[in-house]
């Protein structure tokens, strides 16, 4: 394999697969999935594009997949598996939400959700991702529940509504500066507190 350079550079198949899917899904988080294009990725590897179609011979494919790849990123980071102490991790968690910090992950989803009318690859990475953070966030609120800090009957709905706030939350991150400023900005740790039995505030970052 030939670089643009001309320096022969050779990686394992799935250190380059990964290589690939890595820089498309910093591509698609800080400038839109639009973006996602075998020349694009091609171009900031200094590969040809041919050897980026040879992984991916279709580029909804690799769309699909940098989705994937820079949401389960954040999920863990946000949403680590078996947290000791659920209250923290659920005021981190809205912490993070709320912040500047969150703003490339909402319009990911956003673009995500739109593109997928037209992409079902894209479509059914994005349905698996959607359940997946429910799931995530139902386990966390089961476990804060059997702990003592949380009075919930029922997690997974409970996970579904905090997230339906979070995306109404985060629907106006493209259109709106002062969106975390705006009456609904703390809707979506306000229902999280309802849903399991917190009084208000509890939720607030340290």
């Amino acid at each position: 394999m030939t670089s643009r350079a001309g320096k022969r550079v050779r990686k394992a198949p799935a250190e380059r697969r990964g290589e690939i899917v890595a820089t498309a899904a910093r591509i698609g988080l800080t400038e839109g999935l639009e973006c996602v294009t075998l020349r694009r990725i091609a171009d900031e590897l200094g590969v040809q594009p041919g050897l980026v179609g040879h992984y991916f011979p279709a580029a909804d494919e690799l769309v699909a997949e940098a989705f994937t790849h820079a949401t389960m990123r954040e999920l863990d980071g946000l949403l680590p598996p078996e947290p000791d102490d659920p209250l923290r991790t659920f005021r981190r968690f809205f912490g993070l939400t709320t912040s500047a910090e969150f703003d490339d992950v909402s319009k990911l989803w956003l673009n995500a959700r739109h593109l997928s009318r037209y992409r079902p690859v894209l479509r059914e990475h994005v349905m698996k991702q959607e359940l997946l953070w429910c799931r995530r966030l139902e386990e966390l609120i089961a476990a804060g529940t059997a702990a003592g800090p949380f009075a919930c009957a029922d997690p997974w709905g409970a996970a579904t509504r905090v997230l339906v706030a979070i995306d109404g939350a985060s629907a106006y991150v493209n259109t709106t500066v002062e969106h975390r400023r705006t009456p609904t900005a703390d809707m979506p740790r306000t229902v999280a507190e309802s849903e399991l039995g917190l009084e208000r505030g509890m939720l607030l970052a340290d």
